[in-house]
């Protein structure tokens, strides 16, 4: 098992990660002052902040949910590579150990 393949890393770059940040920083805070000039009551305003609210937490936990399954299956996929690779080394083919 010493020529098992070396983990996949998927880096998350700096850049990106900042890009990342500041999109949803810009997008948030764009959507909270839309809702803060809206020519509507405090009730509406109330119920879009909430809505807004409900929604990027959603998306939050979605988003780890969809990681979790995914490092979950990563792992799954390397233990089944692990047993397959110890039943090969175990099993002879040709019966060279067998007089």
């Amino acid at each position: 098992m010493a020529d098992m393949a070396p983990s996949v890393q998927r880096p998350t770059t700096t850049a990106f990660f900042v890009q990342s940040a500041v999109a949803f920083g810009v997008a948030l805070l764009a959507l909270l002052v839309g809702i803060a000039r809206l020519p509507v009551g405090q009730w509406e305003r109330g119920f879009l902040g909430l809505g807004l609210i409900f929604v990027v937490s959603s998306a939050f936990t979605l988003s780890k949910c969809v990681r979790d399954r995914q490092e979950a299956a990563e792992v799954t996929n390397k233990v089944d590579k692990a047993r397959i690779d110890k039943l090969l080394t175990e099993v002879d083919p040709f019966g060279a150990g067998k007089p």
